[in-house]
């Protein structure tokens, strides 16, 4: 009897323990599911995002794609932070929260993550840009064409200097170097689609 209820408890423990890997690591290195609604949004297409965000129209725009209950997101933040301090005075940085909950006010959001960059809850930005994941970082060139839509890196804490791959997208864009050959993991969604983001 104490085998078996000793058997029990390991097993248990051990579903315990494959759950919470699966729910905060695992599912999260899967490619984001493609939303059987996704309009794809090509490279080189035009986006009129001035009508939707201030920016400087000499400028290239940098759209960073967030929502605070997304663990991706939240890792991610200094990351994008670092970006924002080292191009922002070539680039109009932007944070478009795609939290549908109502939770969250832009002000909360900028305290929280040191953002210091106009924040906008407008999640129609997300469609126009073929946005269904966060985090994503979206580059629009100063024509208002979709220049680099994707991750920010391949590791999930931004650390794996080789795979900078948003930053890559950016230095390329203000060299007027040819755009880098990115690989399946710097253009397929990962993270958090976009309708379904939970803690």
């Amino acid at each position: 009897m104490r085998k078996l209820l000793l058997t029990c408890w390991l097993l248990l423990l051990a579903s315990g323990i494959c759950y919470l890997f699966w729910s905060n690591e695992w599912k999260y290195l899967q490619p984001t599911p493609v939303p059987q609604n996704y309009v794809s949004v090509g490279t080189g297409q035009l986006i009129d995002i001035d009508t939707k965000l201030q920016a400087d129209k000499s400028k290239p725009v940098f759209i960073h794609f967030f929502n605070p209950d997304c663990p991706c997101s939240r890792f991610n933040a200094p990351h994008f932070n670092s970006l924002v301090k080292k191009y922002g005075d070539r680039f109009t940085f932007s944070v478009v929260v795609v939290d549908r909950s109502g939770k969250y006010t832009a002000e909360e959001v900028k305290s929280k993550f040191d953002f210091n960059v106009p924040v906008s809850f407008d999640t129609t930005i997300a469609t126009l840009c073929g946005v269904y994941s966060t985090p994503q970082a979206v580059i629009i060139n100063s024509d208002r064409k979709l220049y680099y839509r994707g991750n920010y890196n391949r590791s999930r804490f931004c650390t794996d200097t080789k795979s900078n791959y948003a930053e890559m997208a950016i230095t390329s864009l203000l060299s007027n170097e040819s755009k880098p050959l990115f690989s399946q993991y710097a253009l397929k969604a990962y993270g958090c689609q976009v309708n379904t983001c939970s803690k």
